[in-house]
């Protein structure tokens, strides 16, 4: 099967390390995918929330403030300012995770429309893990 390496890290550490199918980022231009064999580029990331399919399938959601990606055929890596992996084994954690997200995304904006519309993604990918 054909994946690709993604890397998050943010000045605290790194978020998120694996194998993954595909990846959905928030470029300053509009959301992009990325597929095994993407073309190398280097981009600037807003804030957003990063849509990873897993390979089993399942989808995992890092919520940053901003950053850069470099993509390359087999890895992307992601370097952000600020970042919080959504999700957790227990409802308890995955609200926990939900309200860091929040914070995070409504720390850097004055706008409120764009950074609720990112706040409800967050809410609905992370809750429907539950």
């Amino acid at each position: 099967m054909n994946t690709i390496k993604l890397e998050i890290v943010s000045p605290i550490g790194p978020v998120f390390k694996g194998d993954v199918k595909s990846i959905t980022m928030p470029g300053s231009e509009g959301e992009f995918g990325v597929l095994p064999g993407h073309a190398s580029l280097l981009t600037l990331l807003k804030a957003g929330v990063i849509d990873i399919e897993k390979v089993d399938g399942k989808h995992e959601i890092v919520a940053i403030n901003w950053g850069y990606a470099e993509v390359g055929e087999t890895k992307v890596t992601v370097l952000a300012d600020g970042a919080v992996y959504v999700g957790g084994d227990s409802e308890s954690e995955i609200e926990q995770s939900i309200k860091k997200a929040k914070e995070l995304l409504e720390s850097i904006s004055s706008d409120s429309v764009p950074i609720a519309s990112v706040v409800a993604k967050v809410e609905q990918v992370a809750k429907s893990k539950l």
